[in-house]
């Protein structure tokens, strides 16, 4: 370490002094936020009003702070709450530990999982920083039914796949998604002796 060198530290200090110190006005003056902050999580809904998650638990395999815990179970024709063979019927996510990196977001099949941009999540109990199923649900808009109740938008799963897909996707592919999806239905059955394979979750199973 050469002499002036403990000088040139001392440098930087006294040349930050001068500046203009920047002083935010929180929380009376919030910023926004960047469009894809990762903020809190929120389970998402379709159309109708059923939800999006399918209890696979994939989330909670993927989050490397094991901050989320699901418990899936099966829908009836009498008690359906999505659209497939499953639902989420515990979710809970503990931002004691989630360190809000989004891989839960990247690992849902459904894009049932999202996170906003809201961050005020600070709180003085440890037990209200665990969140459940009934405070990251979407709130239902206009439209929407409450859940359980029967498909509206389709007979099965994949009718509610593909119209999300038709949706979301850019002008001129909607078309190229229907084709897809027919050829993959047509090679499914091929591959199963000529019938049509069951719809499914491919979710684990829960003891």
């Amino acid at each position: 370490m050469g002499f002036f060198d403990p000088v040139k530290g001392f440098g930087v200090t006294f040349g930050t002094m001068f500046k203009k110190v920047t002083t935010e006005q929180y929380p009376e003056e919030k910023k926004p936020t960047a469009p894809r902050y990762h903020g809190r999580h929120l389970l998402n809904r379709h159309p109708d009003g059923l939800e999006k998650c399918i209890g696979c638990e994939l989330c909670a395999w993927a989050c490397p702070a094991d901050a989320i815990y699901v418990e899936g179970a099966d829908n009836t024709e009498e008690e359906r709450y999505s659209p497939g063979e499953r639902y989420g019927h515990v979710y809970q996510i503990n931002y004691l530990r989630c360190i809000l990196c989004g891989l839960c977001i990247e690992a849902c099949p459904t894009r049932a999982l999202t996170m906003t941009n809201e961050y005020e999540l600070a709180d003085d109990s440890r037990e209200d920083l665990i969140f459940t199923k009934d405070q990251l649900l979407a709130p239902l808009q206009p439209g929407m039914e409450t859940p359980p109740h029967p498909m509206r938008l389709g007979n099965t799963e994949t009718d509610y796949y593909r119209l999300a897909a038709e949706a979301t996707a850019p002008a001129g592919l909607a078309d190229e998604v229907d084709v897809e999806a027919g050829e993959e239905a047509v090679a499914g059955a091929a591959d199963d002796g000529g019938t049509t394979p069951p719809s499914g979750t491919g979710g684990k199973e829960q003891p």
